[in-house]
């Protein structure tokens, strides 16, 4: 049984499962889909096309679905898609999509901190956390178990790759590849994400060779020539074809 209080407003269309806490104060509107065991404390706003998963924790003040901020939105029904397990916290802000993709996907057992923005079609894995007050432009993807520090500014179509350290303060246009640390300003490469890496329990051989292709990545005035030594001095594995995956498909290039 659901626990809404008698101060929540429920729209009558929209689909709620079982278990779930709506907090006084909570705006739940029509053409929402919410699952089984989430907890929607005071004050969270939930928009047309929200779908979300089970197991969520939304903070006061956050607004999800909301319309996208985008020129060229004109009404059409679109999506957002929040998944299992996420802690969403104060005023944290996440667009529904547009005629682009069609919906904002957020994973599961990720932590948004308070004041994050997450813009229209933007594509988060699982994993993920998001420090205060970071904003993600329109269409931006980050991949599973990135970590973002806090005021953290990302230009419209990057992509963030796995198991980053992106340093507090950083602004970028560019795409960060998976395993590194990236900050300083301009936002740079300043390494492998070491502890990170450990944590996750990569191996200290795997970690090498990480290591490696990078350091020959950006030993090359080329990113191609860089490539091409990868794969002819590093046997291929799971984290080398990913890096060499993320690299060759940068639409706006690599950070150096």
């Amino acid at each position: 049984m659901n626990q809404i209080s008698q101060l929540a407003f429920v729209h009558p269309e929209a689909k709620l499962g079982d278990n779930n806490i709506i907090g006084p104060f909570c705006y739940i509107d029509k053409n929402t889909v919410i699952g089984d065991n989430n907890v929607l404390q005071n004050g969270v706003t939930i928009h047309t096309g929200a779908r979300i998963g089970n197991g969520n924790e939304f903070f006061p003040g956050a607004s999800i679905s909301t319309k996208p901020q985008d020129l060229k939105f004109v009404g059409e029904e679109t999506t957002c898609v929040v998944g299992d397990n996420n802690s969403i916290r104060e005023n944290v802000t996440i667009s529904r999509g547009t005629a682009s993709k069609g919906t904002t996907i957020v994973g599961s057992n990720n932590l948004l901190m308070e004041c994050v923005h997450v813009a229209h079609d933007c594509v988060m894995g699982n994993g993920c956390i998001i420090g205060n007050a970071t904003k993600f432009a329109g269409e931006v993807v980050i991949d599973d178990n990135a970590i973002v520090s806090s005021t953290v500014l990302c230009h419209q179509f990057c992509r963030i790759g796995g198991y980053v350290m992106i340093q507090g303060g950083s602004r970028f246009s560019q795409d960060i590849p998976p395993y590194i640390i990236a900050g300083k300003d301009p936002t740079k490469y300043c390494g492998i994400n070491l502890i990170g890496l450990r944590r996750r329990g990569f191996s200290n051989e795997k970690i090498q060779m990480i290591h490696d292709a990078y350091r020959i990545l950006y030993s090359k005035g080329l990113i191609s020539e860089g490539i091409a030594e990868i794969r002819s001095t590093l046997p291929s594995c799971p984290e080398i074809d990913y890096i060499i995956d993320f690299v060759q498909s940068s639409k706006r290039g690599i950070i150096r």
